[in-house]
């Protein structure tokens, strides 16, 4: 039993001259009673007649008295349990209780973890998919998906490195894809921008790995000679592709369309009577509606295509999975099988059509509204969608007789307008 001397008095024993060590802490025994072996500045080991021993420290806010359980020893040793006596006594005299800091602590630490990278990039794209074309946010989900969320989803977005993120666009880049790992570095940045205007994080680690990748310099679209263009028209004629896909690329040599506009049309998108092709503002790459006037060689085209698909909504569905659209490479391996891979791809249909129309003395703004370039005003682009329509249309009948001309070996070129 302890005497009453034998009890720290509540002014001396808890200032000793020598504080404790770690030995006398682990070989304090259980007794009878509660005991306290002090250390210093306020904090003692609390023995229970059960042998459970705890750090605690003395505290006062606004001259009141207050005691703070740091943690159960031998758990938590006696240098961390001076670490937690010195931050229970800073709280304590910027008037904090330190339960209350610990909580508010605690509430943080709970909030990180929810902020995980997956969760904010998913924020993200749910924000911004909205104002991308159909294959741009495939393109997106597909780097999340395959690259990104597995590296970084699962950790706290304030856990990242620059060197977490380094480790990851390497890799991609050493696997042969420079370009994706540049376009993930890009996504995993705009991930951050979302969290540092919601007040998530404070900084981007990405900006400094801007330079670390570099891209592999863009090879343009080739343009054909008028002679290989001819060349070419016949060859995709006597192709042994399916018919549809014949189509596709006639229509996509006509039109001036992009690859995935053209893949992606819709039956309802077609005005049999006005004889145009209204392509929504959300399969354009700079989201403004576009108006393609249509030649009688792709009215006659669209016809045929619509005896082989005209009963669904899409115009050129997969082959194998009607209820989809042409895949994006569908294009492109034709042309491989027809020997054209090393020379042409499904883009150089636009470049050539706007080298040749350029060469015959179209007037550039009439190309380049075709091509759907729009201007530096998205606002005013926005409600003149339909702009030059009658001149396009006269240009793009213009395209088809010529190409018609060459294919045939005519010798003839419809005569062009006077150049403005």
């Amino acid at each position: 039993m302890l005497g009453k001397s034998d009890l720290p008095s509540p002014t001396r024993s808890f200032y000793p001259a020598m504080p404790i060590s770690d030995t006398k802490a682990r070989q304090a025994k259980p007794k009878d009673k509660a005991y306290r072996l002090a250390d210093d500045n306020g904090l003692y080991l609390d023995v229970q007649p059960s042998g459970r021993k705890s750090w605690r420290v003395r505290y006062f806010v606004d001259g009141k008295e207050g005691i703070y359980t740091i943690g159960q020893y031998p758990g938590v040793g006696l240098k961390e349990a001076r670490a937690g006596r010195d931050w229970a006594k800073h709280h304590a005299a910027n008037g904090v209780h330190p339960k209350k800091a610990k909580e508010k602590e605690r509430a943080a630490e709970r909030r990180e973890q929810v902020n995980t990278f997956g969760v904010l990039a998913e924020e993200w794209y749910r924000h911004e998919s909205g104002r991308w074309s159909a294959y741009y946010a495939r393109q997106v989900r597909k780097g999340f998906d395959n690259d990104i969320l597995p590296a970084l989803g699962d950790r706290p977005i304030k856990e990242i490195t620059p060197a977490d993120i380094l480790e990851l666009i390497t890799g991609i880049a050493d696997r042969g894809a420079p370009s994706v790992a540049t376009l993930v570095r890009q996504w995993i940045g705009a991930v951050y921008g979302h969290a540092i205007n919601t007040l998530r994080v404070e900084s981007d680690p990405t900006q400094a790995l801007r330079r670390t990748v570099r891209r592999v310099p863009t090879k343009h679209s080739t343009s054909l000679t008028p002679a290989r263009l001819a060349d070419l028209s016949r060859d995709i004629d006597n192709s042994k592709c399916y018919r549809l896909t014949q189509i596709a690329m006639q229509v996509l040599m006509l039109t001036m369309l992009r690859t995935g506009e053209m893949r992606q049309g819709l039956w309802q998108e077609i005005d049999w009577e006005r004889k145009e092709w209204r392509v929504p503002k959300e399969k354009m790459k700079r989201r403004i509606p576009h108006v393609v006037p249509l030649s009688d060689q792709v009215m006659a085209l669209l016809t045929d295509l619509h005896g082989y698909t005209g009963g669904r909504d899409i115009m050129f569905p997969n082959n194998r999975r009607p209820n989809e659209f042409m895949t994006n490479t569908t294009i492109n391996t034709s042309l491989v099988r027809m020997g054209w891979g090393g020379e042409f791809s499904g883009h150089g249909f636009r470049a050539t059509a706007s080298t040749l129309l350029n060469q015959h003395g179209w007037r550039g703004d009439l190309i380049e509204k075709q091509l759907a370039h729009s201007p530096g005003d998205k606002v005013r682009a926005a409600y003149n969608h339909a702009d030059y329509l009658d001149d396009r249309r006269r240009m793009l009948q213009w395209w088809a007789d010529y190409i018609d001309g060459l294919k045939h070996d005519a010798g003839q070129v419809p005569s062009a307008p006077i150049p403005a």
